[in-house]
């Protein structure tokens, strides 16, 4: 009876929180200040996320001492202030056993000054973006923390997540020999807590809540998964914390992409009202996440001013879009650099959606410059064709003009090339693939039209004209992107397939697409590896984005 009036008595707080790598002070004054909104709702425990004390990831921090020691430093100022209530944080800390790795990601249970409780991640993933095995020691040895008469089995992200469903079949669903679960269930604990830095990925959202639901199912005891929101570089975390009740039904779920402190009794946890089951799209969960990126790569960097080349088609405008959501408009300017191949709407396309967001443009028309590089090139090419070399000559001025007003007005150039184009090499080097940040090199083309749509839901703020028309890159007379590539339906099909479930060409084929259109398609994925590698950190919304998740070889012959 003991146990169950404690239960019923107990309050708990879920932090979720926006972090900044290495910015001690600001991510302590974000706890503290969630501590004292947790005091006065009278709770008894406040959870946070994954190594919330450094920010996640840190990466190579990790390998200098002096970070450690302030993650040390910052960690018991933190239990200072927990007086009267008692933590649950993340942070790195020294291993002071005789052999291994010199760190251990841990779960900190701080009160009263101190750190009277400590669990450390067991499952350390490696797939993907992960790479935590390079700097921590898998945990071995498994404890139930007890706390005013409750057993908490402290969990760590991976640590639940031992069985998984992957986009890639090839993968195992179960990838580590042990499962901290299965130890700690033996001590019988109440509850799980699960302390997690979760980046959004818009395949994973059903998946990931089915996780947990199947575990508070499967243990027949609540489970609470803290995970904390906001963009690092490339990795954009969603939030969504969730809280499950013993019968594996959903309690509460925390918004998408913003921070929230929220408390709550077991007692409603176990009979209060269920959070009623609803489908989300992700097309809007998507949108939100790119703004989420962006603007806190910008927060973050300490910048504030953006600029985007404008074409007047659909990828550019969209980044503009978001650019203004994230930034607001004072802070984004669109440069507009028409050819002698530009069409006139697309150039007045571009200034109707600048003019409509109020967003200060400039043209500047690059017919100059094409003709100087013409003249002064023309003895060298004498004889040759006009091929790619003259169109990739534009996108290259193109480049250097954004790259000037980014230097002269200390702006940011934000990539507008989107995943489709990415995948196949359908950009230029040093052209429009240069910027400081890739905005939508996630995001399929398909999905561009449905962000597209998104933006427009309510009133038209890209202009139908955009939306529309035929895909060109305008480099040459009559130039449309299916002249080179195939239909975009079909095209994002197949790269779906070969990029993130991983499928061979064989598989492709036999299930229903046409051969000689997948063994192309699969030939320009491989050939172009080494431009994405030169391209600039791409936001990333998918299970398997360019970048630190996807590590090809440049020289392979396979």
């Amino acid at each position: 009876m003991a146990l169950i009036f404690n239960m019923t008595l107990m309050k708990l707080t879920v932090a979720q929180l926006n972090y900044h790598i290495g910015n001690f002070s600001g991510n302590k004054d974000k706890i503290c200040k969630a501590i004292e909104k947790a005091k006065t709702a009278g709770s008894d425990l406040i959870v946070f996320s994954e190594l919330c004390i450094p920010g996640y990831p840190p990466l190579d921090l990790l390998d200098r001492i002096e970070f450690i020691e302030q993650c040390n430093k910052t960690v018991l100022e933190i239990a200072g202030e927990c007086t009267g209530i008692t933590a649950i944080v993340g942070s790195p800390t020294l291993n002071k056993r005789a052999e291994g790795k010199k760190l251990f990601n841990s779960a900190l249970v701080l009160s009263e000054g101190k750190i009277i409780f400590s669990a450390n991640k067991a499952l350390l993933p490696t797939y993907d973006i992960f790479d935590e095995y390079r700097y921590f020691e898998p945990e071995k040895q498994f404890s139930v923390f007890l706390f005013k008469g409750l057993k908490l089995a402290i969990t760590i992200c991976e640590d639940l997540w031992d069985e998984q469903p992957f986009d890639n079949e090839f993968e195992k669903t179960r990838l580590y020999t042990v499962s901290p679960m299965e130890e700690l269930i033996k001590q019988d604990p109440d509850i799980i807590i699960n302390i997690a830095a979760s980046p959004f990925s818009y395949t994973k959202i059903e998946a990931k809540e089915n996780i947990f639901i199947s575990k508070a199912t499967k243990y027949k005891i609540p489970v609470i998964s803290v995970n904390q929101t906001g963009g690092q570089t490339e990795l954009i975390f969603d939030g969504a914390s969730i809280l499950v009740n013993e019968k594996g039904k959903v309690f509460n779920q925390l918004p998408f992409f913003e921070e929230a402190i929220e408390t709550y009794s077991f007692e409603s946890i176990k009979s209060g009202s269920i959070k009623n089951e609803t489908k989300s799209d992700p097309v809007p969960l998507i949108h939100k996440a790119l703004v989420t990126g962006l603007g806190d790569y910008f927060t973050k960097s300490g910048i504030k001013n953006s600029i985007i080349g404008l074409s007047g088609g659909i990828d550019s405008a969209l980044c503009l879009c978001l650019a203004v959501d994230a930034l607001g408009n004072d802070n984004v300017r669109a440069l507009l650099m028409p050819s002698r191949y530009s069409s006139d709407h697309s150039v007045k396309d571009a200034v109707a959606l600048a003019v409509s967001l109020g967003v200060r443009y400039d043209i500047i028309n690059i017919e100059k410059p094409f003709k100087a590089f013409e003249e002064d090139l023309s003895t060298v090419f004498r004889g040759k064709e006009r091929d790619v070399t003259e169109e990739n000559i534009q996108a290259r001025i193109r480049a250097i003009l954004l790259m000037a007003i980014s230097n002269k007005y200390g702006c940011i150039v934000l990539n507008t090339s989107n995943k489709s184009e990415a995948a196949v090499g359908y950009g230029t080097l040093y052209g429009d693939m240069a910027g400081g940040l890739s905005v939508i090199g996630d995001v399929y083309k398909t999905d561009v039209y449905r962000l597209a749509a998104y933006i427009n839901r309510d009133s038209e703020i890209i202009p139908e004209n955009i939306i529309k028309k035929l895909p060109s890159a305008e480099l040459r007379p009559d130039q449309f992107d299916t002249d080179s590539l195939p239909d975009y339906n079909l095209l994002d099909s197949i790269l779906y397939q070969y990029i993130e479930l991983q499928k061979p060409a064989s598989r492709i084929i036999m299930e229903g697409s046409d051969k000689d259109t997948v063994l192309k398609v699969i030939r320009m994925i491989d050939f172009n590896e080494y431009k994405r590698y030169q391209a600039p950190p791409v936001l990333r919304i998918s299970s398997k984005a360019f970048g630190a998740g996807r590590r090809m070889p440049l020289v392979a012959r396979y």
